[in-house]
């Protein structure tokens, strides 16, 4: 009993959608881990791409098939629903890790009850002394804007100590299945972009801290299914940005963050892309601003 709460079962989910190979990729990746009471979950997201071969090819995992695309949230829920983890390690597909990367993390949770969410150190797997992530500012209420600290930055161990920060971050994101029973699930109305940030939102409000743990590092592709840029990211992000606002600042900020968000924001990126000739990516943001007069909270 003593070592199973020292090394409590770690339940690794990631969701895979037309991006097979990169899955394969971060699944040969997780073999080397020297951590072993883990479970790995995968889930396809109905993938136009057949994806049915890598429980064949991995076949210690739990594999689900999606009937639709749920998206980020709802793929990982699903994934959620069932593990039988006492931490769970949401890890995106398009990533590598490297083999003692949940050790450091499993000490943080057992250091402090009221920890909540971990996130590691994120490099860019194509510059690997390139930081992406080593925590997060809280997201400002005016603006609905926050801010992931060292992104751009070589690592020179600037950020080597683990600390409390405020925003988690959705690539590798370690969260106590405790959260889970007094938070509830990822918010699905989101889909893709955001969800990560209104759980943190909502994990904090319910007393549990976030930490960011640099001694766990783990190497990121970014964007793989979706792409740098593309239709689908620009919809969702400035869509989910105002449902962010919605569901997490109240009161005279919330006011004025909905405000400056539709006169001042959503007009700029309008102008710009339109300016541009990207009439596809104005069409995008518009339709976002559309779903969010149409859209009514539970």
């Amino acid at each position: 009993m003593k070592n199973q709460a020292k090394c409590p079962l770690v339940s690794i989910i990631s969701v895979n959608f037309n991006t097979d190979k990169v899955t394969v990729e971060m699944l040969k990746s997780l073999e080397q881990i020297t951590y072993k009471n883990v479970e790995i979950i995968i889930i396809d997201n109905a993938s136009s791409i057949a994806a049915g071969y890598i429980k064949n090819e991995f076949p210690y995992i739990t594999f689900i098939q999606n009937e639709k695309n749920e998206g980020f949230a709802g793929g990982n829920n699903r994934g959620i629903e069932i593990a039988k983890g006492e931490i769970i390690l949401l890890l995106n597909n398009d990533t590598e890790v490297v083999p003692g990367f949940i050790e450091p993390i499993v000490k943080l949770f057992n250091s402090d009850k009221t920890i909540g969410i971990v996130s590691p150190k994120i490099i860019y797997y194509q510059s690997k002394q390139t930081i992406q992530y080593a925590g997060g500012t809280a997201i400002n209420s005016f603006t609905a804007r926050g801010k992931f600290i060292g992104t751009g930055e070589k690592d020179v161990a600037q950020y080597n100590l683990p600390h409390q920060t405020h925003l988690a971050h959705g690539a590798a994101m370690a969260i106590h299945k405790k959260v889970f029973d007094k938070v509830g699930l990822l918010p699905e109305e989101y889909f893709l972009y955001y969800e990560e940030l209104d759980f943190s939102e909502h994990a904090q409000r319910a007393g549990f801290t976030i930490w960011y743990q640099p001694e766990s590092v783990v190497f990121h592709k970014e964007s793989m299914s979706v792409g740098k840029l593309s239709t689908i990211k620009v919809y969702y992000q400035n869509r989910n940005r105002l449902l962010f606002i919605r569901r997490n600042i109240f009161g005279i900020k919330g006011i004025v963050s909905r405000v400056f968000f539709v006169a001042v924001s959503a007009p700029v990126a309008l102008l710009k892309n339109a300016l541009q000739g990207k009439w596809a990516f104005v069409a995008k943001i518009w339709q976002g601003l559309i779903w969010n007069m149409n859209y009514k909270r539970n």
